[in-house]
């Protein structure tokens, strides 16, 4: 149980108190150096770097434009104020702060200095200039893919060459969206100078990605071409404008077909349509709009006048709280290291000697003091459990070893005969040593974790009788009747081997504590995501004192009971670690007099032909 410490017992709330008591002290001497040694104040720098000021705003507008929010700006405003000396902070429209380069709590300017809007300014197509429209590098869904942008890289080589052949010259430009543009050596297009042959068509047509975009900006100006009268038969198409000048523009290059051959007020609405629906269609890929708050820098530190009156008082204030804040830590920390090095010592002690320590505060340390102690309880039990425990293998293997040298003894001896019944005999005192042996091997490597399982898709039905066949003919000797009742919806994925393994255990374990004439029932049902296998006999059952035990390595509820008879006390252990491994439990259930029930929970699996 977790236990609750009084809010001013709580080591964070003392070192808190202790940091703030430090912090008021400084704060007080820092400003009563600062009132008596100022002569004069900061005054604001005066002017501004205008063409440091578009600067940042072309690139935090950039920033806007490829990034849907602004939760990874922090690292470009601290980049643009290092290098530019000007204090940038970002803020939503509501002054809520986004980005600062200034320390927490210092004031923003009076008014902002612009507005990043990359859905309404257009910073990038003329250096130092803001123009009205969206800016080029927003390109959203029209980022074409690697293989578009290779494919497209190979028609422009081709087409530049074609060019090169009738004595022009051109440039491959790459937009923002990734498409490749041709310009001559002027800026001019080079479809203008007459090489038709060159025009194969190809590098213009739209891509799947900038066609799939396209289709989705159709559909959003429509309502509003509609709603003007405009609305005509046709999608979008791709019309390249390198020089950003098309007021059709879409990107750098898409438009609307019959509006870029309209004129006058049909070709305004049609223009208005497709700005606000290229808007809609990119506000999800750009961060939301955002106030430019551009100060003075730290790049003019202030200048104080340092009399020797004032240098003494300086070094006075600082050597007062340097005292007190040594002398306040030292003594938290003394109070603080004491119970650890309680809790050192205690660690370093032997291991058998399971020392605890004195849980003196109730504080976080306390508490450590406490689970400390607990551990040491625990590995204390645990010892004490692994000593019995080395004690029961050497008790469960010690029986047959021993029967199998008694015999071999008076054999060599010439006592007896080796007769058939003597092989026999041994023989089977050997398969019980070979039994413990591998109920040993698997539960160290369940405990080990390497428990490997080979799972598949497995109908409980189908388990229950591979079992039951298994067991058919002991339970025939027994006089015990093996029925099996299995859901045909029960169905599992699991290790075939290793779930007979372990409800081989639970039968055998039913069949050797059920009289003649008694019955052992193995099922399964479906029940909602698992599957719940279950045997159940009508043996003597178990106690109720006793049932907490039976999955314990080496635990019989019949002390008196021989291992021959009564197993090894490994069976039922394996069992939970099997069912365990294939993320399920094992629980026993019984009544005295009425017989025993286990049962194992274990997933469902998925029915050939049903939905996944």
């Amino acid at each position: 149980m977790k236990r609750r410490i009084p809010l001013r017992k709580r080591l964070l709330v003392r070192l808190l108190f202790v940091s703030a008591l430090i912090a008021v002290c400084s704060v007080a001497a820092t400003a009563w150096l600062a009132v008596t040694t100022t002569t004069s104040a900061l005054k604001e720098e005066q002017g501004q770097d205008l063409a440091a000021d578009n600067s940042i705003l072309a690139q935090l507008s950039g920033y806007a434009a490829t990034h849907s929010d602004w939760s990874g700006v922090r690292r470009t405003v601290r980049d643009l104020a290092a290098r530019t000396g000007r204090r940038i902070a970002l803020t939503t429209p509501d002054r809520t702060l986004v980005a600062d380069s200034a320390p927490r709590g210092t004031p923003l300017p009076p008014r902002p200095a612009a507005t990043v809007d990359p859905l309404r300014t257009d910073t990038y197509t003329e250096t130092g200039a803001q123009l009205s429209g969206i800016d080029p590098r927003a390109v959203g869904p029209y980022r074409l893919t690697g293989k578009e942008r290779a494919d497209l890289d190979a028609l422009a080589a081709k087409r530049s060459q074609c060019y090169k052949r009738f004595g022009l010259q051109t440039t491959v430009v790459r937009i923002p969206s990734g498409r490749p543009v041709l310009t001559g050596t002027d800026g001019a297009d080079p479809t203008g100078y007459g090489a038709t042959e060159c025009e194969d068509g190809q590098l213009n047509t739209p891509t799947s990605t900038e066609r799939r975009a396209l289709d989705t900006l159709t559909e959003l100006a429509r309502p509003c071409l509609k709603r003007a009268g405009l609305d005509q038969p046709g999608p979008l198409f791709l019309a390249l404008d390198p020089s950003g000048k098309d007021p059709f523009d879409a990107g750098g290059y898409l438009a609307l077909k019959y509006a870029r051959t309209s004129r006058g007020p049909t070709a305004r609405e049609a223009q208005s349509c497709v700005l606000a629906a290229r808007r809609t269609q990119l506000e999800p890929y750009v961060a939301p709009v955002a106030e430019l708050f551009l100060g003075i820098g730290d790049q003019n530190p202030s200048h104080f006048d340092m009399s020797p009156a004032n240098k003494a008082k300086v070094v006075s204030a600082a050597g007062l709280v340097l005292a007190v804040t040594v002398a306040v830590t030292a003594a938290v920390a003394i109070r603080l290291v004491r119970p650890l090095r309680a809790l050192t010592e205690a660690a370093q002690a032997p291991p058998e000697r399971h020392v605890r320590v004195p849980v003196t505060t109730r504080d976080e340390t306390g508490i450590l003091a406490e689970a400390f102690n607990d551990l040491t309880e625990r590995r204390e039990r645990i010892e004490a459990q692994r000593k019995a425990m080395v004690s029961d293998i050497a008790h469960e293997l010690r029986s047959p070893l021993t029967n199998i040298r008694g015999w071999l003894e008076v054999v060599r001896d010439g006592v007896v005969d080796p007769d058939p019944a003597l092989l026999d005999s041994l023989h089977e005192e050997a398969l019980v040593l070979q039994r413990i042996i591998d109920d040993l091997q698997d539960l160290a490597a369940a405990d080990a974790g390497t428990l490997r399982l080979h799972p598949e898709p497995l109908r409980a039905g189908d388990l229950l009788d591979q079992v039951a066949a298994a067991h058919r003919v002991a339970a025939g000797a027994a006089g015990v009747a093996l029925r099996t009742e299995a859901d045909p919806a029960a169905w599992l994925d699991a290790d075939p081997v290793r779930m007979r393994q372990a409800l081989g255990n639970l039968v055998s374990n039913a069949l050797r504590h059920t009289p003649a004439d008694g019955t052992v029932t193995l099922a399964a049902r479906r029940d909602g995501s698992d599957v719940v296998l279950t045997v159940a006999d009508t043996g003597c059952g178990i106690a109720a004192e006793e049932l907490p035990h039976v999955f314990e390595r080496f635990w019989r509820a019949e002390k008196s009971r021989s291992r021959r008879t009564g197993g090894s006390g490994l069976g039922l252990p394996i069992v939970r670690h099997m069912v365990a491994a294939h993320g399920g439990t094992a629980e026993a259930a019984s009544e005295p007099g009425a017989g025993a029930v286990f049962t194992l929970r274990l997933p469902a699996g998925q029915m050939p032909g049903e939905e996944p």
